[in-house]
This record gives C-alpha cells, structure tokens and sequence, in this order.
C-alpha cells in the first residue's frame, strides 16, 4: 500500500497545491521506496505473531514502572525541566517501532534503550495496547496560549511558501495519529519543541535503516523556533 502524503480527508484531490505536490514528489524519489510503501515494520504485528498473553500481573507492574517516569495513566510528565513524553493515546504500531528504534539505536536514548531492550515481543504488544486505550486529560505544561491560533493554522494547512505540508495530513485532523504516524494531541508543548528542534540529533541514527522519521527531517528543519512553539503549543491543548 502506497504511503500518500495528501490524505484524502484532509486535502481533496481536486485541490492539491502545485507545489506541495512538487514537494512530495521529491521526498518520494529520496526516501528508500520501502518507507512509502509502508512495510517497514521493526516489531511484529500482534496479528502476525500469536504472542503468549502476558500475565496481568506483570503487566501491571509493567506498566507502574512505565509511569513512574511518564506520568500518571501515561498522561506525560517533567524531571525537573525535562519533558517526559505522553504516551496516553499513543498508536500501538507507532509505539512498537519505537521501542525498537531504541534498541537498535535508530534513535538514541540511553534510559529508553536500558528499558525497550528487556521488553519481550508479547510485552511490546500488551504495553503498546494498553497505553493506546488511555485518555486522560492532556497534562497542560507551560505554554505561549498566544501562539496557540498560528500554530492551529501551520496544523491545518502547512507552510506553502517552504513546501511543508499540513501536519494533519499525516497526524489526521485530530492529531490523534495514524499506524506509524503518532498521535500527537495532549502531548507535552515542551516535548514536542525539543523533539522538533532537535531532531536529526536523536532520530535517523542510522541511514542505512532507515524509518518514517525520515520524513519529518525535512519538516523539521524549515520550521523557525517560533513555528515550532506555535505548533506545540497547539497541540498541547487538543485532547
């Protein structure tokens, strides 16, 4: 199934802009046909693989460690001033390719690799569902409010000038994610600005592996910092 960048709920075939339309056309031709083709899948389906159920209670005590850093029902939380992502709402595949980005160190952080690499494939699964069917109110994080309605407008439409697509072509009109396409509704402001500005410094570690997060390098790096904070603080506030 071919990955297509123009959703059709969010931007009508009739009305493509010409150079959005440029702008996908190129990131097809550099990106390894394998990622738009949307079969690069790291962890196994749990339709694919009938893994062993885990026991409640160890997925329970799973899922206590898990929230010790990322808050109370995976809503998101702060170690002094950094930001621990949510996880609440998070799209099961989404949150399977990342455990493995981190143990194969496609994307880098020592604490996650130390956690994801001790996880079994039935655990991912049982994690990955669990936290998907959380939905606790967004833990509001310190936010410009005044920035809220720009970044609303770069969601929804895109920057044409710089050929960024609209974030809700592949996050849908909701921010509520798609298969690898995180959700990104309730998610910390401050996360998501660190993430964004930070990008190629933790995602795409190795080229010869590549992943959807390659998709976004180009998206990141022609935000400014002040496009970047509208955004975040946008989508900070859907639910």
């Amino acid at each position: 199934m071919e990955f297509n960048l123009w959703h059709s709920q969010t931007v009508p075939p009739g009305k493509r802009p010409k150079g959005r339309t440029i702008w996908f056309a190129a990131l097809k031709l550099a990106l390894p046909s394998a990622i738009l083709a949307g079969v690069l899948v790291t962890v196994p389906c749990a339709e694919e693989t009938k893994a062993a159920e885990v026991p409640k209670e160890k997925l329970t005590a799973q899922i206590t460690h898990c929230e010790d850093c990322h808050g109370n029902s995976a809503q998101g939380d702060f170690m002094g001033d950094y930001a621990i992502p949510r996880l609440a709402g998070q799209q099961p595949e989404y949150l399977k390719n990342q455990l493995q980005a981190f143990v194969e160190r496609r994307r880098t952080n020592n604490i996650m690799f130390n956690v994801a690499h001790t996880l079994s494939p039935s655990m991912i699964d049982a994690l990955a569902t669990s936290f998907h069917d959380l939905n606790p109110k967004p833990l509001v994080s310190p936010a410009p409010r005044e920035l809220v309605e720009a970044g609303k407008k770069i969601y929804e439409a895109g920057l044409p000038d710089k050929d960024v697509p609209p974030c809700a072509s592949c996050h849908g009109p909701e921010g509520k994610g798609d298969g690898q396409f995180p959700r990104l509704a309730g998610q910390l402001n401050d996360y998501v600005f660190n993430k964004l500005t930070n990008w190629t410094k933790e995602r795409g570690q190795i080229p010869a592996k590549p992943d959807a997060s390659a998709i976004m390098q180009p998206i990141a790096h022609s935000l400014t910092e002040q496009q970047i904070k509208a955004v975040a603080a946008y989508l900070n506030q859907l639910e």
